[in-house]
Formats: C-alpha cells, structure tokens, sequence
C-alpha cells in the first residue's frame, strides 16, 4: 500500500506526528490509524468475496485488478491463442530478407549488360522529376484544376 514512500518521507511523517499530537497521544493515533486500515481491508476482501460468489463458477477466476485497463490489455495481448499465433507466424526478419532479395534481382536484372547501353538511358515513360512545360495561352484552362 505505501511501496513509494521512502525513508524521508516516513522521518517527515513520523516529526509532523509528534509536533501534532505529541509524543504521549502518539501510540494511540498510530493504533487507531492501524486499526482503521485494517477495518478496510477487511471490509474491501468481504465485498470482494460477496462479489464473487454472486458472480458464480464461471467467474471463479475473475480478479479486480484485470479491471484496470493496463492490466487487462496485457492479460488480453498474452493470453489470446489467436495473437500467440499471430507473433509465431510473422518473422519480420524473413519478410524484410524476402523484400531484400526482390529489390537486388530486380536491379541486377535491371543492369546493363554493355557499357555502351549504360551511356543511353532506356526510357520506359514520363520523367516525372522533371517539370512539365507550360502550355500554350490556348491550351490553358481559365481556371485552377487544383485550386477547385
């Protein structure tokens, strides 16, 4: 319950007590703080336990703390058979191995075989790095296709 509480915190509780309360009344609040907690705990395991008998058997395995969303997530995520299969199946390194492979075939089928050919690029369509020419004051249209 108090895991993140270090030791100068629990010196600054223990000085803030007694100038407080006192060093004579101390004992007693700290009894009566344990006491209170205790109370709680009791309490929350009985409603825990009301909760899940009325829930039934099929629920014998339910926990509150799935409730919280981060927890549920990954319960959900490790415990689906069909995403551990899923994480088997797919190796990412085998698939970018596959691509790789692809791409150096389709260059080296792609290479010239002469130097003469490499001198005169094979034109297979538009060069779309360059910029296309202007056209006629005829040929343009009185408005922006892009703008509309």
């Amino acid at each position: 319950m108090f895991n993140d509480i270090g030791a100068l915190e629990l010196v600054t509780i223990v000085v803030l007590g007694i100038l407080v309360f006192g060093p004579d009344k101390l004992p007693k609040v700290i009894q009566d703080v344990t006491g209170f907690i205790r109370k709680v705990r009791a309490f929350s395991d009985s409603a825990k336990n009301d909760i899940r008998s009325e829930l039934g058997p099929e629920f014998k395995d339910f926990e509150f703390e799935d409730l919280n969303p981060k927890t549920f997530i990954r319960k959900q995520l490790t415990e689906n058979e069909d995403l551990k299969e899923i994480r088997t199946s797919f190796d990412l390194r085998k698939e970018l191995s596959d691509v790789s492979e692809a791409v150096k075939s389709s260059e080296a089928d792609a290479a010239p075989a002469s130097p003469a050919a490499a001198a005169t690029p094979a034109v297979t369509g538009p060069d779309l790095l360059k910029k296309p020419a202007a056209p006629a004051p005829e040929e343009r249209s009185r408005f922006d296709a892009d703008a509309t």
